[in-house]
């Protein structure tokens, strides 16, 4: 850091000619007899400041510019009249940039510009002061230095001399240049007193902007001691603002909070509130105009209101009742799920022939990844409303539902309310995602909470806590969605309309693939048809050999796998058309195959039966193994099963022994050896009654040494008396059998009539066996049927009991 110095002299002894160097400066302006510091930053200013040694004398002319954004002023963007100036001391910075000391001389007039490089020149005409004697110029200089004074009293930052060089300075054009210069006025305002020139005239502007100056100092402190002793103690905060409040109270600029205030008014006319919303909004409009700005319950009410006047309470869009047009969008955007749209154009329908229809309230229940979630997008798009999803997936607290109640500390609206203010419309589509996932604990059961907001008789006044006001839902089409239906509450179950959405087949995931995950795919990855195709015979193979699902989630993966792999092989330089058509090329992309039929493996031997499952992502085929060892006749279960799976092979057990011999089995075959059933994916918990049937096939395989044909699977509940039992979920179970290349299915009779529920491709490509008794089983299982052993063999404990007793009655026959 350097600095520059020029000889002390009085401004009287520096004389200039007509023609200086010009040193524009922004926000402020210099008079004569001041001295005031300046940075100085553009180029053409620091050049003129390095020039300076080279200058006849060390004067320069300041010119204040009108607009303080110009970089490079002319002569058109300065004020006319400046002031001569001497520089007392230049001090430059490591960024080049330089702080002057300036002294003013005296007032200049800036005739014309000579120059503009390296810094602008300028010729100037000298304005000197004029001599003022006269008792009107003392009295207003009299005047003047009193109201100065009374101003530096007011303000104790100024330093004690201020007032002494007041005193010191006789004449009066001084006098008011000095006071103007230390004046805390605009630059506009600035520039009108020097250009100035009659004495007395001058004294009166200064005056003028002095007391106006003292009578705001003055203000000030009148306000500081009335805050004082309203405030005494209180946080300086709140201090602060109550000092502003009173500022623009004498300024009359208090208009804000009370327009603020007037704007609530408005809004509350226009809202079309209910009655009931309306009388509630008054009252604590009310309320909010007798409260203080800065207390903690004046934001509680304010915000209590916005949100009153948010939520919508008569918006609502309009319909598209145009069934066609409604059967469409659905159809674009989902393929299959027939009875959900079958559903929504019921009620379209119907809404076509009853405008004040209430909306529907529908679960969609399926596995992962067949679209239940986008499906509810779709029909919002397909209707024309707004669409809301809230996840209620490990939600345990009631208030996510209902809202806190005002007094908690940052209390809001559940998540009902939010939703609809997010909608902006009384009658959106408002989706409930994962309503089988709701948890509970001691902060209450949301599911409960949604008992109310699901009742069609009771949602049209349904109670936020935070509201408190009751709020029509009966507009609004809810559409949850759940993977099982057991955690759902009975009560809440009850309230919906339940809509199964079952697994894929194989046909509608390739129609899926095609015009929906592939297209999607491509345009996600920014490739197009030209650069690949993916041929359907590839899509199967993926579908067959890397993907084991109901929806089609897993299937998009793997897609979007294969067409990352050509991107980079695209993003390499390799330009040529990819046709992705055969096992080969899968394997190119995806590797090995992670899913082959086992079936045939499983069943070449006795003793192992295929069953059926249904789980929460969609039906599984199951293997079922049964050995026999040396032992005392015990009966060992294994691979997690459940409590009511442990009874079924308990009471397959107990079948097959009570008819050992029509099955070909020696009535003793328990007496030294013990038997082991097993069920594969150990790790997998398992239970249900629906593997009966299976059970008891793979024990008369295993006993009888005939094998279970390896194209058949089956499921059924057993009785003792040897009966099939119906069981659920058999379209899902099916679906599974289908995908893992069954042919033969057994199934209880009584499920005869949900085979309605499975797609005819999958109908046609199967063979099923409706039975009643487990002879029929054996029958279409095995490979053959057992014989049955002589009848001196096949005599039962129960007939030995009845020749010692004869007086007992015969058991009846099965």
């Amino acid at each position: 850091m350097s600095e520059k110095k020029t000889p002390q002299a009085a401004p009287e002894e520096v004389a200039f000619g007509d023609e200086l160097p010009v040193l524009p400066i922004r926000n402020a302006v210099l008079f004569p007899g001041a001295v005031a510091p300046f940075d100085v930053g553009r180029e053409k200013s620091v050049a003129l400041v390095e020039d300076i040694d080279n200058l006849p004398g060390p004067v320069i002319a300041i010119f204040a510019q009108r607009d303080p954004s110009t970089d490079d002023p002319g002569q058109e963007d300065l004020y006319p009249v400046g002031c001569a100036a001497r520089v007392l001391k230049a001090l430059k910075h490591s960024s080049g940039n330089y702080s002057l000391v300036l002294q003013g001389l005296t007032r200049i007039k800036l005739d014309s510009v000579t120059g503009n490089s390296p810094y602008l020149k300028a010729k100037i005409k000298r304005l000197d002061e004029p001599t003022t004697e006269d008792v009107e110029a003392e009295a207003l200089a009299m005047s003047l230095r009193d109201i100065a004074k009374q101003v530096i009293q007011l303000m104790p930052e100024l330093p004690r001399e201020a007032g002494s060089l007041i005193d010191s300075i006789q004449a009066p054009g001084s006098l008011a240049d000095l006071v103007a210069a230390n004046l805390d006025a605009p630059v506009e305002e600035k520039a009108q007193l020097i250009e100035t020139f009659d004495t007395k005239e001058r004294i009166r502007k200064v005056l003028r902007l002095l007391t106006r100056q003292l009578e705001i100092l003055k203000m000030r402190e009148r306000i500081n001691s009335q805050i004082k002793e309203e405030m005494g103690k209180n946080q300086r905060e709140y201090v602060l603002r109550q000092q502003l409040k009173a500022i623009k109270e004498e300024l009359g600029e208090d208009d804000g909070d009370q327009g603020d205030l007037d704007g609530f008014e408005d809004r509350i006319a226009k809202a079309n509130l209910p009655t009931e919303a309306e009388q509630v909004a008054k009252k604590q409009l009310k309320r909010l105009r007798t409260m203080q700005v800065g207390s903690a319950e004046y934001t509680v009410v304010r915000t209590y209101l916005d949100w009153i006047l948010d939520i919508p309470w008569t918006q609502s869009t309009t319909d598209n009742l145009d069934i066609a047009a409604v059967r469409k969008v659905l159809d674009e955007d989902h393929y299959g799920l027939e009875k959900v749209k079958k559903r929504i154009l019921e009620y379209l329908a119907v809404r076509k022939l009853k405008q004040d229809k209430k909306g529907p309230i529908l679960c969609l229940l399926g596995p992962p990844g067949v679209g239940k979630t986008s499906l509810g997008r779709s029909i919002a798009r397909a209707l024309g409303r707004k669409f809301h999803r809230i996840s209620l997936g490990g939600v345990h607290d009631e208030a996510a539902i209902r809202g806190h109640r005002r007094t908690y500390v940052g209390a809001l609206p559940g998540q009902v309310i939010q939703g609809m203010k997010k909608a902006g419309t009384v009658n959106p589509v408002f989706m409930l995602d994962e309503v089988d996932k709701i948890g509970h604990d001691f902060r209450g059961d949301p599911s409960a909470a949604l008992l109310e907001v699901l009742d069609p008789e009771q949602n049209n006044t349904f109670a936020d806590h935070y509201l408190e006001i009751p709020y029509d839902l009966s507009h609004v089409m809810f559409v949850a969605t759940a993977n099982i239906a057991d955690p759902i509450p009975p009560p809440l179950k009850d309230r919906m309309e339940i809509l199964e959405i079952p697994g894929y087949t194989r046909r509608e995931k390739l129609a899926i693939a095609k015009q929906h995950l592939l297209p999607k795919q491509l345009s996600e990855h920014g490739l197009t048809t030209e650069q690949l195709e993916v041929t359907d015979g590839a899509i199967e193979q993926i579908i067959d050999h890397y993907t084991r699902e109901a929806g089609v989630r897993s299937l998009e993966r793997q897609i979007a796998s294969v067409i990352r792999g050509v991107a980079v092989k695209v993003a390499e330089g390799d330009t040529a058309k990819r046709k992705v058509d055969n096992e080969d090329d899968i394997h190119e992309f995806l590797g090995a195959p992670k899913y082959i039929s086992e079936v045939a493996e499983r069943t070449s031997e006795t003793g192992v039966a295929t069953g059926l499952a249904w789980t929460s992502v969609g039906g599984e085929i199951l293997f079922i193994e049964v050995t026999r060892m040396f032992g005392a006749g015990k009966l060992q279960l294994t691979g997690q099963l459940g409590d009511v799976m442990k009874e079924s092979a308990q009471a397959a057990l107990s079948f097959v022994r009570s008819n050992a011999a029509r099955f070909g089995v020696q009535k003793d075959f328990m007496e030294k050896s013990d038997l082991h059933i097993h069920i594969p994916a150990g790790a997998m918990p398992k239970d249900g009654p629906s593997a009966g049937v299976t059970m008891f096939t793979a024990l008369v395989s295993l006993l009888s040494g005939i094998k279970v044909r390896h194209d058949v699977a089956m499921t059924g509940e057993i009785s003792l008396r040897g009966r099939v039992l119906p069981i659920g979920g058999l379209k899902e179970k099916v679906l599974a059998a289908h995908r893992a290349g069954i042919k033969r299915i057994i199934a209880p009779e009584r499920n005869r009539a949900d085979l309605e529920e499975v797609p005819k491709e999958v109908i046609d490509e199967l063979q099923f066996f409706f039975v009643n008794r487990m002879d029929q089983v054996l029958e279409a299982a095995l490979e053959h049927m057992p014989e049955p052993l002589p009848p001196e063999a096949e005599t039962k404990p129960e007939e030995k009991k009845d020749e010692k007793k004869e007086e007992a009655p015969a058991a009846p026959a099965n």
